[in-house]
């Protein structure tokens, strides 16, 4: 196996966990919330949730860094 192919799988992988990820984050049920304002103040975030955002971080940090390997190991 090459680097490449290992580099095309990461960015893959690690592009669609995101996007699952991301689609799994509630931000606020109501109406309002779809146009900019929710009726809630500053919350922390907290068990769960505040798992599935770090999680986001680390798997947009992956995808980040295996295109710019992609992108500077020559092929």
């Amino acid at each position: 196996m090459s680097i490449d192919f290992i580099l095309q799988i990461a960015m893959i992988v690690s592009g669609v966990l995101m996007v699952v990820a991301i689609l799994l984050q509630q931000r606020g049920a109501t109406l309002g919330a779809g146009f900019g304002s929710s009726g809630e103040l500053y919350t922390t975030r907290r068990g769960v949730d505040k798992n599935l955002f770090e999680a986001t971080i680390v798997l947009a940090v992956i995808f980040v860094v295996s295109i710019l390997a992609g992108l500077l190991i020559p092929s």
